[in-house]
């Protein structure tokens, strides 16, 4: 397989990435053949994934919209993927032009195309860092250089839970996380859940990105809401993501389909 310009010479082209199957679903093109194949097999076990992948970018820039509004100027994006059209830092900006936004991805093809995008952008950084190490992430010095910590910052953990396995205890990595949070910060969290979904369905995506660098783990919706441990729930709390505060009535057709479920919480 040739291997492209934009493609670091350390990462794996014959293994599946769930990042770049995520740019696949999102109709991006930093993607390969491994890549494609397996997000087809996916589709062919459930032909809505492509629509589950948007309706949670869809909450992702909502959940932005809503914190530019409520006053956040900083955001922490943890698993912030291979940057497709309304990424946190073009929704914040556009809003708020003081807006600062590090992200933080563990694939060398999400940060090297974020690099790329960011480049004259002093407001917005990337760092290659697992969310499986959070003290790392926090004191990287690429994110205390953009970030305050004495003041509120909105915690981006969206689709990227599912990939943390209970053996790497997700709770307490969002524990670390939050630790340095000041009152005023916020969680915005999305989570796949195998609620709505048939044993054969789930089964099958189970196996799919077995195949991955990052094999799933579907929790149920009580599991999630211990996520927000700390946090005051923003109406209308842990719900399918097309339900959160949706642009238009038509959004939530369909909801319960959508895999992710997904809230946004205060910190008080």
């Amino acid at each position: 397989m040739r291997r492209p310009d934009w493609a670091p010479e350390s990462i794996d082209i014959e293994r599946p990435s769930v990042a770049r199957m995520y740019d696949y679903y999102l109709g991006g093109s930093h993607n390969f053949a491994v890549d494609r194949k397996a997000a087809q097999a996916l589709i062919a076990a459930i032909p809505e994934a492509p629509l589950m992948a948007q309706a949670n970018r869809a909450f992702l820039r909502r959940s932005v919209r809503y914190l530019v509004e409520a006053g956040v100027r900083q955001f922490l994006d943890i698993g912030s993927g291979i940057p497709t059209v309304g990424n946190v830092h073009e929704i914040a900006q556009q809003a708020a032009p003081d807006a600062r936004v590090a992200y933080v991805d563990v694939d060398p093809v999400a940060v090297a195309h974020s690099r790329e995008i960011l480049s004259g952008n002093d407001r917005a950084v990337v760092v290659q860092e697992d969310i499986r190490h959070p003290e790392r992430i926090l004191d990287h010095p690429d994110v205390r250089k953009l970030i305050n910590f004495d003041q509120p910052v909105a915690l981006m953990v969206v689709a990227v839970l599912h990939f943390v396995p209970d053996a790497a205890q997700p709770a307490q990595i969002l524990k670390t996380l939050r630790a340095p949070l000041v009152p005023g910060s916020y969680l915005a969290l999305s989570q796949a859940t195998h609620e709505g979904r048939t044993d054969e369905e789930r089964e099958q995506a189970i196996a799919i990105y077995q195949r991955t660098d990052s094999p799933l783990s579907y929790r149920a919706r009580d599991e999630v809401a211990k996520f927000f441990h700390g946090f005051e729930m923003v109406e209308p709390g842990l719900v399918w993501v097309p339900e959160w505060r949706p642009d238009t009535p038509e959004g939530v057709e369909g909801a319960e389909s959508a895999v992710y479920i997904g809230g946004v919480g205060r910190l008080t």
